[in-house]
C-alpha cells in the first residue's frame, strides 16, 4: 500500500498578508524564504516546518472559525510545560490572544490565535505520552502495539475497537 512520509507544509489563507507575515516571523520566529504579491512561504529553523501564507484576490475576508468544516486548529510542539510558561510571557508582551495553559491527561496545552483568529496550540506531552510518541515515530511499531499503547495511556473507554 502506498504511504506518505509526513506533512510537507501547511498553507493558510489570510486577510492581511503583512500582518500575518509580521506575526509568524516576529512572534513564532519563522523566516520568509519566498515573498510574492499574493503570498509568502516561511520556514521555521530548526524544525524545518514550512508554512505558506496566502491572501487570495476576491477572498471573502470572513473571520476564521473552527466551527466551519475544514481546519480546526494547528498543533505545534513544545518541549515542556515550562516552555509553555515562557510562551505565555512572550504572548503577553506581543499582545497575542491566548488562554491559560491547560493540564490534561496526556500533556499540556496553550491555545492562541493569529491575526486572523486562526486557532493555534502549543502542546507539550507528559512523560508517558512523549515516550509513546517517540516509540511510534522511530518506527517498527505495529498497529496492535499502537492500540495497546493508546489503551494503556487512555484506558479502554476511549480507545477505538
Amino acid at each position: 500500500m502506498p504511504t506518505f512520509a509526513g506533512v510537507d507544509h501547511l498553507s493558510l489563507t489570510v486577510t492581511d498578508l503583512d500582518a500575518s507575515r509580521r506575526f509568524y516571523t516576529q512572534v513564532l520566529d519563522f523566516i520568509v524564504v519566498i515573498d510574492a504579491d499574493e503570498g509568502c512561504v516561511c520556514i521555521h529553523n530548526p524544525t524545518g516546518f514550512v508554512l505558506g501564507l496566502m491572501q487570495h484576490p476576491g477572498g471573502t475576508g470572513a473571520p476564521f472559525t473552527e466551527l466551519n468544516t475544514g481546519l480546526d486548529h494547528i498543533g505545534l510542539t513544545a518541549a515542556s510545560r515550562d516552555e509553555l510558561v515562557a510562551w505565555e510571557q512572550r504572548f503577553r508582551a506581543a499582545g497575542v490572544v491566548f488562554t491559560p495553559i491547560r493540564d490534561m491527561d496526556l500533556g499540556y496545552h496553550l491555545n492562541f490565535r493569529d491575526p486572523d483568529g486562526i486557532a493555534l496550540e502549543f502542546y507539550a506531552p507528559n512523560e508517558a505520552m512523549a515516550a509513546a510518541l517517540h516509540r511510534v515515530r522511530t518506527g517498527g511499531v505495529s498497529t496492535d502495539e499502537i492500540l495497546a499503547m493508546a489503551e494503556q495511556l487512555l484506558g479502554n473507554a476511549q480507545t477505538p475497537q
